[in-house]
């Protein structure tokens, strides 16, 4: 299990994305605005409860802790390596950061991008079967092989604590929450 001094605290917002249909990539845009207990501004995703279309069938009531998805882009390139080209928005992230591993991140962290928006995260991203219909044996490449780290390399989730407008080249800030619990599946 890691612990605070193992993990990197500061990192850039590398792109932001967001998409007002249910598809599983995302359009890059030039800026995002979070918006306090709802998500990002415009996309599918957003909303006080559960937006994702599986789970919003069976529990429409449920709180929604999927309201903002980030991913690494250090991701990409070892996505890269294994011969799979997946680029910002691809994997349907709002959120691309460079400089920090997010998976490895606590319950409970908040991470403040830009000037005022933070998002406090909730789980880890579960990848499921539309990924690998967007590039075939790519789930297989985002399951973790090891008993050490995250099950799974697709990114985290997050909830909007503090609204603003997050853009490409913003800062990223990480605060650790005191206790130490790991990112559930979600």
């Amino acid at each position: 299990m890691p612990q605070a001094h193992d993990l990197s605290l500061e990192g850039k917002v590398a792109a932001v994305a967001a998409d007002p249909g249910h598809h599983f990539s995302k359009p890059v845009q030039d800026r995002i605005v979070l918006v306090e207990g709802h998500g990002v501004q415009g996309d599918a995703h957003a909303g006080a409860f559960v937006r994702h279309r599986y789970l919003a069938r069976r529990r429409p009531r449920r709180p929604n802790l999927r309201q903002v998805h980030l991913i690494p882009a250090e991701l990409f390139a070892s996505l890269a390596e294994a011969g799979f080209e997946v680029a910002a928005g691809d994997m349907g992230e709002n959120i691309t950061t460079t400089g920090l591993d997010l998976e490895r991140m606590p319950l409970g962290t908040l991470i403040e991008l830009g000037p005022t928006a933070i998002v406090e995260l909730t789980g880890l991203r579960t990848p499921c079967v539309l990924i690998d219909r967007f590039r075939s044996g790519l789930k297989r490449q985002v399951l973790s092989s090891g008993d050490t780290g995250p099950p799974f390399k697709s990114g985290v989730l997050g909830v909007v604590r503090a609204g603003g407008m997050v853009a490409a080249g913003d800062i990223v800030r990480a605060r650790l929450p005191s206790s130490f619990r790991p990112l559930p599946a979600l």
